[in-house]
């Protein structure tokens, strides 16, 4: 899912890093106060598990890849901004260590998935938990990978209407919605469904631990 360097128009990536700039500044206030030494060990190993799952890339076609977020999962159990400041961490080492996304597309990357994804998995989960739980947690997670792929698929599909030469001939991504949204959509509704599975399997295990216990408040707040 992750968009690479080069795909995206200055017009595209510098207003978005403008943009991640007041969210991880949003992100990051009190955040001593939101984690404690019980919570960071478990953060550090949750992210270490998205980390992983978005380095197994399926390639696609329309110029992205398709791979699981775990972002559902950081956010049910630490809250929405540690869980955007952990993926944000995560889409940076990725791009950094293994070309996976590009630096450009940085903001974009953690935008689209890590913010927008994070706030549709609180969403639904606190729509859906008064109702049953475990459905809650799978259509939040399944929620999650859907908009982060909506959402780059309409940047992507958006670039040729952004920056094209005099001849109308696009300088970067060539390819508009009509590849995009299929491209992204249809995959990623299948690699969701793989996620909402193993993120309930985490959250059980998390119930069983107590964990969900202690961080009571963090999926039913920002």
């Amino acid at each position: 899912m992750h968009i690479p360097d080069g795909f995206l128009s200055p017009q595209t990536w510098i207003p978005a890093y403008g943009l991640a700039a007041g969210a991880w500044f949003w992100a990051a206030r009190d955040l001593r106060q939101r984690l404690d030494e019980s919570t960071v060990p478990r953060l550090a190993m949750l992210t270490a598990l998205a980390y992983g799952l978005g380095l197994i890339m399926v390639p696609l076609p329309g110029g992205s890849s398709g791979h699981a977020l775990g972002v559902a999962l950081l956010t049910l159990l630490f809250g929405l901004r540690p869980a955007f400041l952990a993926y944000s961490g995560v889409l940076l080492l990725q791009a950094l260590l293994f070309g996976a996304g590009g630096v450009t597309a940085l903001a974009v990357n953690a935008l689209a998935m890590g913010l927008a994804g994070g706030a549709v998995a609180l969403l639904l989960f606190r729509l859906l938990r008064p109702l049953q739980e475990s459905l809650a947690v799978l259509l939040a997670a399944w929620g999650s990978v859907m908009v982060g792929a909506l959402l780059l698929a309409l940047v992507l599909g958006a670039q040729p209407l952004i920056a094209s030469r005099a001849d109308g001939s696009p300088l970067f991504f060539p390819f508009d919605w009509s590849v995009t949204l299929p491209a992204m959509l249809i995959p990623h509704a299948l690699i969701g469904l793989g996620e909402a599975a193993l993120t309930l399997l985490v959250w059980r295990y998390a119930r069983r631990r107590g964990w969900v216990q202690t961080a009571a408040g963090s999926p039913v707040t920002p």
